[in-house]
């Protein structure tokens, strides 16, 4: 018996730091930059299969490759928003009318990263080795990949947030979230700021992608889901809170391996009911105002 709650618990904190790293980083963009990035679950897809690629072209190691993909996806990310996105909040009359203009745009960027994705590694499911032999934790086995993957996704994620908290640029963008018309006045660069929000929610997605590779098989596909289960995970935290969307990652991956437990196919349709009823007594999230 408790073999197995050990088992559920640890597939359910493995699940929620992945949800929690890729969070973070949806959570920052639209709290800051006001985008609702819908092709977010793309740059883990990116991060993934590049890492695949690195690995079995040049056997590099996933985490030594962390140095290559981290900076690619902010780069990515960076100019992203310095083109397309500021060009639309530029010339959108209102804030509303941008948001609804950067989610059409980053629709559009799904598709055209997804095909990119499949025309360069086509539609079959990859995977690699890497660490996987079981270790023993209090009598349950558990596959070494996956414990260290749960370890980095904490580590990434919390100093991420130091540095969100500790930095003189995490407290401009703090301020950038708050009020930017303020945090202008008081010599904040915003469009520097939003940018590079921008840049670290996509290389939030890339490192979590760079993890999921290392524990499952991944394809040019699994970015949607992804996504969807983000957007969930937003809404739980509190949209804009980045302490809110790392305990909400969490939560929602121990439900899903509970629900897992029970009946695999169940666990999306767990996921969309938790939202619903989170809309309904506390659309706010968790730590949302």
């Amino acid at each position: 018996m408790i073999v197995t709650i050990l088992d559920v618990v640890v597939a359910g904190l493995l699940l929620g730091g992945i949800y929690a790293l890729i969070s973070v980083g949806l959570s920052l963009q639209y709290g800051v930059a006001r985008v609702l990035n819908v092709a977010h679950g793309e740059f883990m897809m990116l991060g993934a299969l590049t890492t695949w690629s690195l690995n079995r072209a040049f056997g590099l190691n996933p985490l030594i490759a962390i140095a290559l993909c981290g900076p690619v996806a902010f780069g990515v990310g960076y100019g992203l928003h310095r083109t397309l996105f500021k060009r639309l909040r530029t010339s959108s009359p209102s804030l509303a009318v941008f948001e609804g203009n950067s989610m059409l745009a980053s629709f559009g960027l799904l598709f055209i990263i997804q095909n990119l994705a499949s025309i360069a590694w086509g539609t079959e499911i990859r995977a690699y080795t890497y660490l996987a032999y079981p270790v023993n934790v209090f009598g349950a086995l558990f596959a070494a990949n996956r414990l260290v993957t749960l370890a980095f996704a904490v580590v990434i994620g919390v100093v991420f947030y130091l540095f969100l908290v500790r930095s003189r640029l995490g407290k401009a963008i703090r301020a950038a979230a708050q009020d930017p018309t303020i945090a202008g006045l008081m010599g904040v660069n915003i469009n520097q700021v939003l940018a590079l929000c921008f840049g670290f929610g996509a290389l939030m997605a890339g490192l979590a992608g760079l993890l999921v590779s290392m524990s499952y098989p991944v394809h040019t596909t699994m970015g949607l889901e992804y996504t969807i289960i983000t957007i969930i995970v937003v809404v739980l935290g509190g949209l804009g809170s980045i302490p809110g969307s790392f305990i909400g990652g969490f939560v929602l991956g121990l439900i899903g391996s509970i629900v897992t437990k029970i009946e695999p196919g169940l666990s999306l349709a767990a996921y969309y009911l938790l939202f619903m009823l989170l809309l309904w007594i506390k659309p706010t999230g968790l730590m949302g105002k």
